[in-house]
């Protein structure tokens, strides 16, 4: 990474991979030629990162327990699924050597007991700016019961706000401790305004799986004229409430049912920033298949400012207890709000200038990379890595400074997390390797006595979490899975620039049943690049 040559690594939005294959179970496969290309989203040439020559990416269609196969071949000129005891194939630095230019690497995924809606990006070299997304769904087999008729089709919505400037600039200026500028567009399945189009028969109902694949910004999704019945939060199905419109924070992925119930024409799909001053807004096309006439009329405003409403929207969003998950018991079979807390943590964001340049920090540590992957460093007991206790858990007030952040964590453990944001923009927590409830979020400051109002009987599950400005969002989480997984902010700019760590998940008893052993191809650089991993 050192040489500025472009390397690969795929991320998961939130999908939970285990690298044992399921012998029973069905096998997909994908083969993916990565590129730089041509891209024209806002009527200008840019330079994008292309799978098997699109933009976006390939959706990945499966179903839980599917064994996937993805082959991928990474030939860039320049250097989010849940992973069951396997941080091996995170797709992160701190776990995963690049793939090298001119390279392939095949990642073997088993995705265990998992459903929902996710999508994939790289995360490498501030390369999500390039593009290098898609869709991922997951469906249930088919003797789950699923809480809503099958829908007529299944759409993918990728939205996300958008640069003139290439990846490389954008990157450049971070480099410099420079902040990025506010964005120029928002993107629907890589297209501006109008370049989008659903087609609808009326009298139907239709999926839409809607993520927010963007680099900052929280959006407002709209269907000119129709409601959206949320049905699924990253793997969890909901209390199916019907919204007019919807906020998807930067790294959240939603599913909502739309019937087409309206007179035959066209109809705009609106989607809109949040919290900024001016509001960028896209629209794409709801096109009922017999129509003759284009979508007119106003394009359907939502909200912009309004924080205390979409606090509200969210703490309406909570789990279906009765419905399936991607196994037949209810969703509302785990007690989670029974079991005793074994861990506090408190996670306090924040933004200051370290040597003269911009940082992010987690806790007053701002995360740099280390020159050898973490998890090989612990796999191999390579010293001087990183160390544990290196960022506190719990906010010290310290002054910011820069190190290879890694919590310790022990395996069953349950765990509370408090996120602290003092600072004045909306903030989007992911952590790897584990779904969590939101048990909590409130304005003004966290103290043990906002305990009694959490929520420990509907707290939806998810990944990917918002924190509103001077606010607090608290989850539970059991550390049920062993590895080293990135905690991070989904404000990428900032997770680039420090606002990130990892959690080790640690099990003296090192089992297989445990942890998977290390790939036999996994890639090894950095100071275990003379090492060996199992025979072939």
């Amino acid at each position: 990474m050192a040489s500025g040559k472009a390397t690969a690594g795929l991320l998961c939005g939130c999908c939970f991979l285990a690298m044992l294959v399921g012998a029973e179970d069905p096998y997909r496969f994908f083969d993916w030629n990565v590129t730089f290309g041509d891209i024209y989203p806002l009527g200008i040439r840019q330079q994008g990162i292309l799978i098997n020559g699109q933009f976006p990416g390939p959706d990945i269609h499966s179903q839980t327990n599917d064994n996937i196969i993805v082959n991928v071949h990474n030939n860039l000129t320049e250097n989010g699924v849940q992973q069951r005891g396997n941080s091996w194939q995170d797709g992160v630095s701190g776990t995963n050597c690049p793939i090298p230019p001119g390279k392939n690497f095949t990642y073997v995924m088993h995705l265990k007991d998992q459903i929902g809606s996710f999508f994939y990006f790289p995360s490498l070299a501030f390369h999500k700016a390039a593009g290098g997304f898609g869709g991922i769904r997951i469906l249930s087999r088919p003797r789950i019961p699923v809480p809503f008729a099958t829908p007529a089709d299944d759409f993918t919505l990728l939205i996300g706000d958008w640069y003139k400037a290439g990846h490389s600039a954008l990157k450049a200026r971070l480099d410099r401790g420079k902040r990025l500028p506010f964005p120029d567009a928002i993107l629907i399945n890589g297209r501006s305004s109008n370049g989008a189009t659903f087609t609808v028969d009326q009298g139907k109902t239709y999926r839409l799986r809607i993520s927010n694949v963007g680099l900052q910004n929280s959006l407002n999704v709209r269907v000119q004229a129709h409601t959206m019945k949320l049905v699924e939060v990253e793997g969890t199905h909901t209390v199916q409430n019907d919204y007019s419109s919807l906020d998807v924070h930067v790294g959240q992925s939603l599913s909502v049912l739309v019937t087409a119930d309206q007179p035959v024409r066209d109809y705009y799909i609106a989607v809109s920033t949040r919290f900024t001053n001016p509001v960028l807004t896209a629209t794409a096309t709801l096109h009922y298949s017999n129509s003759k006439q284009k979508a007119s009329g106003p394009i359907p405003a939502g909200p912009t400012g309004q924080m205390d409403w979409s606090l509200e929207q969210a703490r309406t969003i909570r789990t279906n207890l009765t419905a399936s998950g991607p196994r037949p018991n209810p969703q509302g079979s785990y007690p989670y709000g029974s079991i005793n807390v074994t861990r506090a943590v408190r996670l306090a964001n924040s933004a200051a200038q370290v040597n003269g340049k911009q940082r992010y920090a987690v806790n007053s540590v701002s995360f740099v990379e280390a020159d050898t992957p973490l998890k090989l460093a612990d796999h191999f007991k390579i010293g001087g890595v990183f160390r544990l206790g290196s960022i506190a858990d719990h906010p010290t007030g310290a002054k910011e400074h820069l190190d290879t952040s890694v919590m310790a964590a022990d395996f069953h453990a349950f765990a509370e997390i408090v996120f602290e944001n003092k600072e004045s923009i909306v903030q989007s927590w992911h952590l790897d390797g584990y779904n969590f409830w939101v048990v909590g979020m409130d304005g003004g400051k966290w103290s043990p006595d906002r305990r009694k109002d959490y929520n420990r009987i509907d707290a939806v599950s998810r990944c990917t979490t918002q924190v509103y400005p001077k606010s607090w969002t608290a989850v539970y989480v059991a550390l049920d899975n062993v590895g080293m997984w990135n905690l991070r902010s989904e404000f990428w700019a900032r997770r680039y620039l420090g606002q990130q760590f990892y959690l080790r998940v640690y099990s003296p008893v090192e089992s297989v049943r445990d942890e998977h052993p290390i790939p036999k191809n996994a890639l090894l650089c950095g100071r275990a690049a003379d090492r060996s991993t199992r025979p072939l």
